[in-house]
């Protein structure tokens, strides 16, 4: 008895340990910038997999039409925000984009692999998430999005500036030139 429980234990144990290594090798998503469909990558490893698969690799840019245009986007993103700049009086806020699905499926089949790009990855998690819903099943989240995470060590030279990560900081080819096949225009 004793060792057939020691034979079950090692199996287990031989089952699970892959699952928690493989677990243990991903980092951590922050909260804010999961999804339904769980499918996460970063700014560099979508730049390495656009350039080994062009054909099959489809970057989808969904900040606003004013980040695209003035703070830059990737050279071969099309741009269709998720929300759009709304003016209010003494300040600026985002209201949702009511033309986005029908914009994204006018470009996309459902089937389509997506990586999604927002400035830090919490829009583009919101963006994963509506297309979800609409029957899109490879969409992912690049968690770094095009400008990167903040560095958030108090005493660090580039402390509160986005130089963590993202796809300008991976060295990754971007742009101000408008390509107007890529521009979203309503």
């Amino acid at each position: 008895m004793r060792q057939r429980l020691a034979h079950v234990i090692a199996f287990v144990l031989m089952m699970v340990a892959p699952i928690t290594s493989s677990l243990a090798d991903s980092p951590a998503v922050p909260l804010m910038k999961q999804t339904s469909l769980g499918l996460y990558i970063t700014a560099a490893d979508a730049w390495a997999e656009w350039q080994a698969n062009p054909k099959t690799t489809t970057i989808l840019d969904v900040r606003t039409q004013e980040e695209y245009m003035l703070i830059g986007h990737t050279t071969m993103a099309r741009n269709i925000p998720v929300m759009v700049m709304e003016p209010i009086r003494e300040r600026i806020s985002m209201a949702p984009n009511p033309d986005f699905v029908a914009q994204v499926k006018k470009h996309y089949a459902p089937d389509t692999r997506l990586f999604i790009l927002c400035r830090s990855g919490g829009r583009s998690a919101m963006a994963v998430n509506i297309l979800a819903k609409e029957g899109f099943t490879q969409v992912y989240n690049i968690v770094d999005g095009f400008e990167g995470d903040t560095i958030k060590e108090t005493g660090h030279a580039d402390y509160g500036k986005r130089k963590l990560n993202g796809w300008v900081n991976a060295g990754a080819p971007w742009t101000y030139d408008l390509n107007r096949e890529l521009l979203y225009l309503p």
